[in-house]
C-alpha cells in the first residue's frame, strides 16, 4: 500500500518531464511511496484525472552494486514482453537523466489487483489458493486442482510460460549469455558480498561483516570436494520469481502482472524454480521431520520459515512441493534431477544471504527503500544457517546422483 514519501523527489521536475514525454499522464501529479520493495524506491503517481501509475527509480547516492538496481533492464524486458502471454504492466517511458528526480527511472501501468506479501495468501479460499500457485509454476495438463490451491496453480503456469518463451522472438536474444549462468552468478555474489561486508553503519561505525560460513559455502559451489552444478540450460529468467512479485486479479485466481524485473537475464531456469519453491525448502530444512514441525518445543524459526508449507502442518490449499514440481515440469517441458534441484535450492539460499546482506549494507548507509529494512537485515544469521543446511543436503544428493548416474545431466526429479 502506498503511503507517505520517505525518499523525497523533485515533483515539479517530474511533472515537467511527464508533460513533455508521457502524454498518458496528466499533470499535476500526486506522489506517494510504496512500503514494499527492498531495492529500487517505488512510487505511486496519481494524475489530474485520477489515473494511477507507478514509478521505479534507482536509489540515491553511490551504489555498492554495479549490476543491481538496473531500472533500464526492467523497462526493456517489460516493454519486450508486451503482447506475449507473459503478463506484465504496460511500460510508458524510461528516463536516464539524473537531473529529473536524482537517478534514472521508468513509469509503468498501475495494476489494480492483489499482491500477497504473505505467501499463504490470507483471506483467500482454499480452491483459489491452489489455482493461484498452479498458474505460477506452469501446470497445464489434466483437470485443475480444487480448493485454495487454485492461486498456486496460476503461479506455476506463469513461470512455465516465461521459461518457454523464445527470447529472440521478442528482441531479447542479447539480454544475457546462454552458458555459464551459475559460474557468473557465483563470481558476482562473491564480489558483491565483499563490498557489502565492508559497508559501515553511519551511526555506529560498525561494518556489516561477512555472511556466516561464507568461505565454506562459496567453496562448495565452486566445486571444491563437491559434484559439479547443473548442466547449462538457457531461458529468460525473472531473477526474483516469487509470490509477492506477482499481481493477482482483484477477484479471480489469475495473475495479471509480474513485477520487479531488475535481476532478469538469460540464465538457468532452475534459478527461478528454486526461488519459487523456497518456502517449502526453507521450512523443511529448519524442521526436517514431521515430529519437529508439530512439536510445541520446536526452536525459533527464521522469518522465512513458514509452517504452512511444511507437509506435516500444511495450510489447506497450499499444495505440496511435489505438486508444484509436476505442474512446472508439465509446462516448461523439463524436470531437474534430484541432485540438481538440491544444488539449485542451496544456491538460491546463498543468493538470499547476499540479498539480506545487501539490505543490511544499504540500511547501514541509510539507502534502504523499505520501511522494514532493519528487520530484514537482522535475518542474515538465521538465513545463513538454513543455507548451510541446504549445502549439506545438496552434497548428500550429489553423492546419491553420482551413484545413480544422474550427476551430469537432467533426470526425473524425486516427487
Amino acid at each position: 500500500m502506498a503511503g507517505p514519501v520517505r525518499q523525497p523527489i523533485d515533483v515539479a521536475a517530474l511533472e515537467r518531464y511527464v508533460e513533455a514525454n508521457v502524454p498518458d499522464v496528466k499533470v499535476p501529479i500526486a506522489v506517494k511511496q510504496f512500503g514494499f520493495g527492498q531495492s529500487n524506491p517505488t512510487y505511486q503517481l496519481t494524475d489530474r484525472a485520477g489515473a494511477k501509475f507507478v514509478m521505479r527509480k534507482k536509489p540515491p547516492g553511490k551504489l555498492l552494486s554495479k549490476t543491481a538496481h538496473k531500472v533500464e533492464r526492467e523497462y526493456r524486458v517489460i516493454h519486450a514482453l508486451a503482447g506475449t502471454d507473459v503478463p506484465v504492466p504496460r511500460a510508458y517511458c524510461l528516463c536516464m537523466d539524473d537531473a529529473v528526480v536524482g537517478s534514472p527511472f521508468y513509469i509503468m501501468e498501475f495494476l489494480d489487483g492483489r499482491i500477497f506479501e504473505d505467501m499463504t495468501m490470507p483471506g483467500v479460499s482454499a480452491a483459489d489458493r491452489e489455482e493461484m500457485y498452479l498458474m505460477v509454476s506452469g501446470g497445464l495438463a489434466g483437470p485443475g486442482p480444487g480448493g485454495e490451491e487454485t492461486r498456486f496453480h496460476d503461479a506455476a503456469r506463469t513461470l512455465g510460460k516465461l521459461h518457454a518463451l523464445d527470447q529472440a522472438a521478442v528482441g531479447l536474444a542479447d539480454y544475457g549469455k546462454p552458458a555459464g549462468f551459475y559460474a557468473r552468478q557465483l563470481a558476482l555474489f562473491a564480489s558483491l558480498s565483499r563490498a557489502q561486508a565492508a559497508a559501515v553503519d553511519v551511526d555506529t561505525g560498525r561494518p556489516v561483516g561477512p555472511i556466516p560460513r561464507q568461505a565454506e559455502m562459496l567453496g562448495f559451489f565452486a566445486g571444491e570436494a563437491a559434484p559439479p552444478g547443473p548442466r547449462d540450460r538457457a531461458a529468460l529468467v525473472h531473477g526474483d520469481f516469487k509470490i509477492d512479485n506477482l499481481v493477482y486479479h482483484k477477484t479471480e485466481p489469475r495473475i495479471i502482472g509480474i513485477l520487479d524485473w531488475e535481476m532478469s537475464t538469460i540464465g538457468h531456469p532452475l534459478s527461478d524454480l528454486c526461488n519459487l519453491l523456497a518456502p517449502w525448502t526453507v521450512v523443511s530444512l529448519a524442521l526436517p521431520t514431521a515430529a519437529a514441525a508439530r512439536s510445541p518445543a520446536r526452536p525459533p524459526l527464521p522469518r522465512s520459515a513458514n509452517l504452512a508449507f511444511h507437509p506435516a502442518t500444511a495450510r489447506a490449499g497450499v499444495p505440496p512441493r511435489p505438486a508444484m514440481l509436476r505442474w512446472y515440469a508439465a509446462a516448461a517441458g523439463w524436470a531437474p534431477s534430484p541432485a540438481d534441484l538440491a544444488w539449485g535450492a542451496a544456491f538460491s539460499l546463498l543468493r538470499d544471504c547476499v540479498i539480506v546482506q545487501g539490505i543490511a549494507a544499504r540500511y547501514a548507509a541509510r539507502q534502504a527503500s523499505s520501511e522494514r529494512a532493519r528487520e530484514y537485515a537482522a535475518q542474515l544469521g538465521p538465513v545463513a544457517g538454513i543455507c548451510w543446511r541446504a549445502v549439506e543436503r545438496a552434497r548428500e544428493e550429489g553423492r546419491k546422483g553420482e551413484g545413480e548416474g544422474e550427476g551430469e545431466g537432467e533426470g526425473k526429479a524425486r516427487l
